[in-house]
């Protein structure tokens, strides 16, 4: 969407009128209608089938004009049946649409130029997409580690084979293995959904 929005201002200051705009990013994300086209000039991958159905909505409302405003938020709220990948919109992607019509609203609305709005609307959202990239490298150590301290219990069990402990007969076999094994699974149990909260916390945290 950064990447999106960035073009839009970019053609604007290039002098394409707002109903040439759809049509340009139409080719550019959505499919180019000219007959003839080979697979190798395909759109970029980057809007799911969601998003392309608005950006279609879009540059039909521009076309007919209409408010594209107006238009983007009434596709944005259409539900996508189907389950196939990219026919759903994120919440985040979702916003971003919505945030992206107010731009031609406050535009309108104002006088002001529809480039300089969408310039600072894009620089928003790529330190938005810079940010998030910054909390997900964030928090790869801790979800590492709590896959990792899941997995110690297994490695033990193997280790204690490879010494000649035999500890699964040890613990299946006499009373107080078993209840070393039942303690063992419920701390390892309580401790895997502990440690995910504590990560799942932290990343709401950090938003």
């Amino acid at each position: 969407m950064a990447q999106l929005v960035e073009q839009s201002a970019a053609l604007l200051r290039g002098g394409r009128p707002p109903a040439r705009l759809w049509d340009e990013l139409w080719l550019l994300y959505g499919g180019d209608p000219r007959p003839g086209r080979s697979a190798a000039d395909a759109p970029p991958a980057g809007l799911g089938s969601a998003s392309r159905a608005i950006l279609a909505a879009a540059r039909a409302a521009a076309r007919c004009g209409v408010p594209v405003g107006e238009a983007i938020r009434r596709a944005g709220t259409v539900p996508v049946s189907g389950e196939v990948p990219g026919s759903r919109v994120s919440d985040q992607e979702r916003r971003a649409w919505i945030e992206f019509a107010a731009c031609f609203d406050v535009a309108e609305a104002s006088g002001c130029p529809l480039a300089d709005v969408l310039t600072r609307f894009g620089a928003q959202l790529e330190a938005e997409e810079d940010a998030e990239a910054a909390r997900q490298t964030a928090l790869a150590g801790p979800r590492a580690t709590v896959r990792l301290l899941g997995w110690l219990p297994v490695l033990g069990l193997g280790l204690g084979v490879v010494l000649g402990v035999d500890p699964i007969n040890i613990l299946l076999g006499e009373p107080a293995g078993l209840a070393a094994l039942t303690a063992g699974v419920a701390l390892t149990v309580t401790g895997r959904i502990w440690s995910a909260g504590l990560v799942k916390a932290a990343a709401g945290q950090t938003r």
